[in-house]
């Protein structure tokens, strides 16, 4: 097991105590044990901590002398960021076994370094960097390229065309470049099918959830920028921008045309209205529905909390009413306002 001090020097912070604790791995506070590393995110969970049977913390300067037992400390400004990159250390990536499955068709030049699992299809055309993984029963369509380290789950589909940076990680079953939802109705109320001849170009250093789906742009690109990171489920419509480092949590719709700013976070099951634009640092609520642009950063919400039937029933029934209230406060308030001409 590594040294609490090998972990200091590699991932920074300050050491107090022991450094020739030896620790395997990070840990809830609460069911930490022995060669465990427990964190302190929260004053609230100080109680725990002092319980903890952890050998050693991740604490705020603040929370330097919370425990005197003898037990050793990594003090850091932020110690969730600290447990995210010491979870890292413990549990890197398994290495990537190079080779082509017999199973496997890739019908393209590929580097030595790249692993193709079994049923995989690699079409004429695709480029890939060094160090790819492309998982079982993945399809790589024509033309499409891949960057250096990006790892594909099993069930990928990657559709012709489209682009994916590098070091990027895609879980089972995303669709990465089907066609938008694009169609035109004629007075009979038929639908016209536009075709979609965009692509998806996605950054470097992405992550998409397992059956998320992201169409290709009807004319332009559907664009996922530099870090940005999908949950699962995700539906990202045709010629959306997504800017870097956006992070969208599971079951969100986004329109398409759509253009998403930098650094935003977007909770779950949020619906996002499509040809409107969200600033960059913009806080989306979960299930909170964006029907106008966004101008300004901030957090943005429209959700109604939880309440029973018969709660939800009375409050709409009180909604249903608001036009006739607003009428009847108005009508008071010229009366007040004669009566006080009066006086």
């Amino acid at each position: 097991m590594p040294r609490i001090d090998v972990l200091v020097a590699q991932l920074g912070g300050e050491l107090v105590g022991n450094g020739g604790v030896e620790v395997h791995r990070v840990a809830p506070l609460e069911r930490a044990g022995e060669g465990d590393l427990a964190f302190l995110a929260s004053p609230k969970y100080l109680s725990r901590l002092k319980t903890s049977r952890a050998v050693a913390f991740i604490v705020k300067p603040e929370h330097r002398d919370i425990v005197d037992d003898g037990r050793s400390l990594i003090v850091t400004d932020d110690p969730y960021l600290y447990f995210a990159r010491a979870s890292q250390f413990f549990n890197p990536l398994p290495p990537i076994v190079p080779g082509v499955h017999s199973l496997a068709s890739v019908r393209c030049a590929i580097p030595a370094t790249v692993a193709v699992d079994a049923g995989a299809v690699v079409e004429e055309g695709a480029e890939i960097g060094e160090d790819v993984l492309i998982g079982a029963n993945c399809y790589i369509g024509r033309e499409v390229r891949i960057g250096r380290g990006t790892r594909l789950a099993p069930n990928v589909t990657i559709y012709a065309n489209c682009v994916i940076g590098e070091n990027c990680i895609i879980h089972a079953g995303a669709v990465i470049g089907s066609d938008g939802f694009g169609f035109a109705r004629e007075s009979s109320g038929k639908w016209v099918k536009i075709p979609q001849i965009g692509r998806v170009v996605i950054g470097n250093d992405v992550e998409i959830g397992s059956n998320t789906s992201v169409d290709r742009g009807a004319l332009e690109d559907t664009v996922i920028g530099d870090g940005v990171k999908l949950d699962n489920q995700i539906q990202i419509g045709h010629n959306t921008r997504i800017g870097e480092h956006t992070a969208v949590a599971g079951s969100t719709g986004i329109a398409g045309s759509a253009i998403i700013g930098a650094r935003c976070m977007i909770g779950g099951q949020a619906g996002i209205s499509g040809h409107i634009s969200i600033a960059d640092d913009a806080v989306v609520f979960a299930a909170t529905t964006i029907t106008r642009s966004v101008r300004t950063p901030g957090v943005y919400v429209n959700c109604l909390p939880q309440l029973t039937h018969a709660e939800w029933a009375r409050n709409f029934a009180h909604i249903r009413h608001l036009d006739t209230l607003v009428k009847k406060v108005r009508l008071l308030e010229q009366r007040l306002e004669q009566q006080e001409k009066a006086g």
